[in-house]
């Protein structure tokens, strides 16, 4: 799995577990709806980390929180 799919999933269970939409995501988070459609359909491969701490803002999480999960074990090497 490459960086790009593991922020995608990331984001997708998020807004799962908060029984959000990703529409409703990019609302909360004041992310472009156009923005969060090209990473959760994969045409996003190098999300900023600005949006991503938007989306940690919105959703009242860190941004340890966001990543602290096993979608974005074993991708050390490729961020290196």
């Amino acid at each position: 799995m490459d960086i790009g799919t593991a922020v995608k999933d990331r984001i997708l269970e998020l807004c799962k577990e908060r029984n959000i939409t990703v529409n409703k995501l990019g609302t909360i988070c004041g992310v472009t709806q156009s923005t969060l459609n090209n990473i959760v359909n994969g045409r996003n491969k190098s999300t900023t980390v600005s949006t991503i701490k938007k989306v940690c803002d919105g959703l009242e999480i860190s941004i340890n929180d966001f990543f602290d999960s096993p979608l974005f074990e074993g991708l050390e090497q490729e961020i290196k």
